[in-house]
């Protein structure tokens, strides 16, 4: 069950039979398909020069579609989101604009300023907003001045411009209510913010993906105007469905089909996709006058006083549904009402501050589902008919996963940024969504497990620029929480991605620890620049690095294994013997990790480690949020459950008894008698850990006002310097902020800001430690306070400072907005919400991506968890 006990109606619609139907229309597409590596087709794998936004509005897309507001079914046959146009713009605003990765001076960056404001699971409820400038929109000052600025200058950003000065823009809300699964009613509101009239062209659009141009004997579905002005839709497998306005529209129409002639200058169809945005900016005679093809859209012009409103209603149904107005009225309050009654469950006993950053938390992590197209034997050969890609794709990008062909609604991390899946960020996610939606958060792990998807191998596939990049094994962690969260009672969903999640952890080992010594490399394990070099790069001299991280990571997966094994073999005992597989990998970790060198025990940290050939190495001391990962290797369990197996007990007795002396540094508490009832199984021991919180707990280290930083704030004047021969000497400094470097592209930071996933997998911990420990064993925090306290106590410390990030303090200022003025003092715009990919290790100012609810989505946990241990649950 999902949480809170009301049957209300959105509750009803999840856990009857209904749920997936009233699913099949969401905001499924994208914010961006311009630019990805399935739409490129180059012999260099250059993805955004081969499709970039300039080809966007004139170039078929051919894997999946993007717009602003969107909407489309699960499969993504027809679409539907709103085109704007100000009067000054060189071109339709159908899609947010942004620099490319080579463009922007810290990579890809979208500038444009859109918020999901609200969203139910099934979207029977959506609500979307955006500002959309009345001056001309700055293209050109974008792409130029970002070019001209360095890495170690700010982004130029679209408020830089001053294009939103006086106000003059226009804000655009969108809501979806459903009558039915396949019934939507739509309201568009346009507030004119500025101090003049000022007049908006708005085109709600519907149209067709192509799936017809790229397969043989296959026909185009049409849209055709009704009698009445209204756009009919008709497809063979959705049948008929109608959009209506009750505005005075005119219908226009082309076809989603490439402008051949202005991108190459080859002849091409008479009315092609851009043919609407050519007539209604140039006024071409370039839509159809006979009003028919597959990409339409309902043409309004409407004049806004300033400070005032203009809505318009539409209805996308089939056509045998009511007309636009039947009902119109209450279905738009009642879906409203239902949505406030999910969360009003969900959130019971927050405040209004609490409440309102988990809703709208969980509205972006909803409005970021996305329909994803790749089938990757496909996208190397070519399709049928068409010319044939160059051959050198056949040995390019993703070559070797010819497996891969998946077609489903993916949580994405970022739906302009990242458009794409990202393994390990979906872990996260479904961790989250498991609060409100635990069936999808359940059939997205089982997905991204399953065939199609996973290599033959049992690698799960990283992210579309290279699926064969290593992430950290976190699912089995992230199937523990969504199991639990969902009432602990599919044992049947459980052993499935048990049974996937075995052959990926056979593949892990195999892969990162070919010796079988206990010990993991791995390369970069999604922490991009977190060290001095490229840690995934071959190294000179035969030198290998022994990862502190990636041992972690596999120790923290063996005990999430064993976690499961445990809830597992209550129904069938025999899977006591996964239980003790997974124990034992662990206990060789354990031995590994004391043996190795990755502990350091004058510092008390772990480090990674470079390795000669015979053997004899040195440690890369940076105190880094990589020397943290071992400490997510734990898990509570009741110590109950485990006195009902003998032979585990007996094995991990013997483990004690014969290898105690090489496992000191591990936790293993599991059967001893103890003032707790929950035994633990962790890598590090509590001495050790109290070390390591010394740096971490160190507000001059790790400690941030807003969570642990990814590295050291101690390097900040003092660089951490390698001079190690293999290669020339590098360095890691503090940079609280954007990243300085160019390693992976420059778009992301793992040098001193603050991150949730590894932040929350660290609270996660403390809270287990806390849990096995109680009360005896203290810690002085912050480091050099005198203060003393317990792992409990550092666990709620931490999410209080993580949650600082979105809670308004006493001056109602927001930590996630820095020193941006008008996200601080507009009231319009400070309590509109954009979860960031990371955030300023000093002030907790949001950076990067700037949608990526995904995994920024944890903020709802923690709040959602300090709200429950306040209530005493």
């Amino acid at each position: 069950m999902t949480d809170g006990a009301r049957g209300d109606a959105e509750r009803q619609r999840l856990q009857g039979g209904d749920g997936d139907a009233w699913r099949r229309w969401g905001p499924y597409l994208s914010e961006r398909a311009w630019g990805t590596v399935r739409e490129d087709y180059s012999a260099d794998g250059d993805a955004w020069s081969f499709f970039p936004h300039d080809h966007a509005r004139s170039r078929a897309y051919r894997w999946n579609e993007d717009g602003l507001a969107g909407l489309s079914d699960d499969r993504q046959r027809l679409c539907f989101a709103l085109a704007l146009w100000n009067g000054a713009d060189p071109i339709l605003k159908e899609r947010a604009f942004g620099l490319t990765g080579p463009q922007g001076n810290h990579g890809e960056d979208v500038k444009e300023y859109w918020w999901f404001v609200d969203s139910t699971p099934t979207h029977s409820w959506m609500r979307w907003r955006y500002a959309y400038p009345q001056r001309a929109y700055p293209y050109e000052d974008l792409v130029e001045e970002n070019a001209r600025r360095g890495r170690h200058d700010p982004e130029y950003e679209l408020l830089d411009t001053g294009v939103f000065d006086e106000d003059r823009y226009f804000d655009v809300a969108v809501d979806y209510a459903k009558a039915d699964a396949d019934d939507l009613c739509i309201r568009i509101t346009v507030t004119n913010r500025g101090p003049d009239a000022a007049t908006l062209h708005l085109l709600p659009t519907l149209w067709f993906r192509d799936t017809w141009s790229w397969r043989l004997g296959v026909s185009a579905p049409a849209i055709t105007a009704s009698p009445a002005g209204a756009l009919m839709a008709r497809h063979e497998e959705l049948g008929t469905m109608v959009l209506a306005s009750d505005g005075d529209a005119e219908a226009l129409f082309c076809d989603n089909a490439t402008n051949t002639e202005r991108l190459w200058g080859q002849p091409g169809p008479e009315y092609p996709k851009d043919g609407i945005n050519d007539h209604v900016v140039d006024g071409a005679a370039t839509v159809n006058p006979a009003r028919a093809g597959t990409k339409a859209a309902l043409h309004h012009v409407i004049e806004v006083p300033a400070g005032g409103s203009h809505e318009i209603r539409l209805r996308l149904s089939p056509a045998e549904a009511p007309d636009l107005a039947a009902d119109w009225d209450r279905v738009v309050a009642a879906r409203a009402s239902e949505a406030d009654d999910f969360y009003a469950t969900l959130c019971e006993g927050a405040t209004t501050d609490e409440a309102h950053v988990i809703r709208s938390a969980m509205a972006g992590m909803l409005w970021s589902k996305q329909y994803y197209a790749y089938d990757v034997r496909t996208w190397l050969a070519g399709d049928p008919g068409r010319p044939a890609p160059p051959p050198e794709r056949l040995q390019g990008r993703n070559h070797r996963w010819q497996n891969l062909d998946a077609e489903a609604v993916v949580s994405m991390p970022d739906p302009w940024e990242y458009p794409w899946f990202a393994a390990w960020d979906l872990a996260f996610h479904c961790v989250t969504l498991a609060h409100v939606d635990p069936a999808f958060a359940k059939q997205q792990l089982a997905m991204v497990l399953g065939a199609g998807w996973m290599h033959p191998t049992g690698q799960v596939p990283a992210y579309e620029w290279d699926f064969g990049a290593v992430n950290p094994p976190v699912h089995a962690w992230a199937a523990l929480h969504v199991f639990r969260r969902d009432g602990g009672t599919d044992l049947g969903w459980l052993r499935q991605v048990f049974e996937r999640l075995i052959v990926n952890s056979t593949w892990w080992v195999a892969r990162n620890d070919p010796d079988g010594n206990g010990t993991f490399s791995g390369g970069f394990l999604g922490m991009d620049n977190i060290g001095p070099f490229d840690r995934g790069a071959m190294l000179p001299d035969g030198v290998t690095l022994e990862q502190a991280d990636a041992t972690g990571w596999m120790a923290l997966n063996c005990v999430s294994m064993f976690e499961i094994a445990l809830e597992l073999v209550q129904a069938d005992p025999a899977l006591e013997d996964m239980a003790l597989m997974f124990f034992d990998l662990f206990a060789l970790i354990a031995r590994a990790t004391e043996g190795s060198g990755l502990w350091h025990e004058d510092d008390g940290f772990f480090y990674d480690r470079l390795v000669r050939p015979d053997g004899t190495g040195w440690p890369v001391a940076v105190r880094s949020m990589s020397g943290l990962v071992p400490v997510f290797a734990a898990v509570s369990v009741p110590r109950d459950r485990l006195e009902r197996l003998p032979r585990l007990r007996a094995r991990v007795d013997a483990f004690l008894e014969e290898h105690g002396n090489a496992a000191e540094g591990a936790d293993v508490d599991l059967f001893a008698e103890a003032p707790s009832t929950r035994g633990i199984l962790a890598l590090v021991d509590r001495e050790r850990l109290r070390r390591i919180m010394r740096v971490v707990g160190g507000e001059g280290e790790m400690l941030s006002p807003h969570g642990v930083r990814a590295v050291s704030a101690a390097y900040r004047d003092h660089p951490f310097v390698l001079h190690a021969g293999v290669e020339d000497d590098t360095e890691v400094d503090y940079e609280p902020a954007e990243s300085t470097t160019d390693l992976f592209g420059g778009n992301s930071n793992w040098r001193g800001p603050v991150w949730l996933p590894v932040n929350y997998l660290l609270q996660q911990a403390l809270r287990r430690y806390g849990e096995a420990a109680g009360t005896t064993v203290l810690c002085e925090y912050p480091a050099g306070s005198g203060r003393s306290a317990t792992f409990t106590d550092l666990a709620a410390d931490l999410a209080d400072r993580l949650v600082g990030l979105y809670l308004p303090d006493a001056d109602g200022r927001r930590a996630v907005w820095g020193g941006q003025a008008r996200f601080t003092t507009d009231p319009a715009w400070r309590d509109a919400l954009l979860f960031y990919e990371y955030f300023n290790g000093d002030d907790g100012a949001g950076l990067g991506a700037s949608h990526q609810t995904g995994w920024t989505g944890l903020i709802a946990n923690l709040l959602l968890e300090r709200i429950r241990d306040r209530s005493g649950g």
